[in-house]
């Protein structure tokens, strides 16, 4: 489970990099509200992540595809619901991206757990 974590956590540097990319370019370019942007950039991140997830972290072989990346989306989904809630919740007390930052920790904790548990043990 640990080498699973580290490889989930590899993957999701990636997903970080793409969800910051994304947010800045809706918040700071285009002027969309940072809650938005901050759902857009997350939702753009799940589905890189779906595809190196099953292949390196998970190695699935699962016939089921579709099945398999809705369980995976319906998991962000939730997932974003707590990164909102959690960046809601350290905006208060500082910055917006490192707010953003330690939402996605939480986040990342949640995805994980739920994905190992659920998605790819299916």
């Amino acid at each position: 489970m640990i080498l699973k974590f580290i490889k989930f956590v590899i993957v999701g540097i990636s997903g970080l990099i793409i969800d910051f990319s994304i947010t800045y370019l809706f918040k700071e370019i285009f002027k969309v509200n940072k809650y938005i942007s901050n759902s857009i950039g997350f939702s753009v991140a799940v589905s890189s992540n779906y595809f190196f997830n099953r292949l390196w972290t998970f190695s699935s072989d699962n016939p089921k595809v579709l099945t398999e990346y809705a369980s995976f989306l319906l998991i962000s989904i939730i997932g974003l619901g707590i990164n909102n809630l959690f960046l809601y919740l350290f905006h208060k007390k500082m910055k917006f991206y490192p707010a953003k930052l330690f939402a996605i920790i939480v986040t990342t904790i949640w995805n994980f757990l739920a994905n190992y548990f659920i998605t790819f043990s299916l």
